[in-house]
C-alpha cells in the first residue's frame, strides 16, 4: 500500500503536493479526488511536526540567550531567526509528503 493512497476508497488520489499540504491530525485535510473524502497525514507526522517545533522553539530561545555573548553569532542573529522560521514552515511539510501514511480526518466541521 503505498503512502499516496487514500484510507477510504483505496485509489491514489494524492500526489506528494496534495499530501505535504494536507496537514495533521488537528487539521481539516485534504480531499481525495475519487470520493472526496478529507485525509490528513498520521500520528506520526503529529508527533514529528510536534518534536519539530520543540526543537527550533529551543533553537530561538538559546539563540536568543547565547547570540550577545558571541560575536560572531550576534552578527548572524537576524538570518538564523529567519531561516528557523522558514525551516518550521518547510521542513514538517517536506517530511509528511514523503514520509507518512494517510488517514481519514477526525476533525468535525459544522
Amino acid at each position: 500500500m503505498s503512502i499516496y493512497t487514500c484510507p477510504a476508497c483505496g485509489k491514489k488520489g494524492f500526489n506528494p503536493y496534495t499530501k505535504g499540504m494536507a496537514g495533521k491530525m488537528n487539521s481539516k485535510g485534504r480531499p481525495c479526488k475519487y470520493c472526496g473524502t478529507r485525509c490528513v497525514n498520521g500520528k506520526g507526522a503529529t508527533i514529528f511536526n510536534a518534536i519539530f517545533s520543540l526543537i527550533v522553539f529551543a533553537g530561538f530561545v538559546l539563540l536568543f540567550l547565547y547570540a550577545p555573548q558571541y560575536h560572531f553569532l550576534a552578527i548572524r542573529e537576524v538570518p538564523l531567526y529567519i531561516l528557523m522560521l522558514l525551516a518550521e514552515l518547510i521542513v514538517p511539510r517536506l517530511v509528511n509528503a514523503f514520509c507518512f501514511r494517510m488517514t481519514e480526518s477526525i476533525r468535525l466541521e459544522l
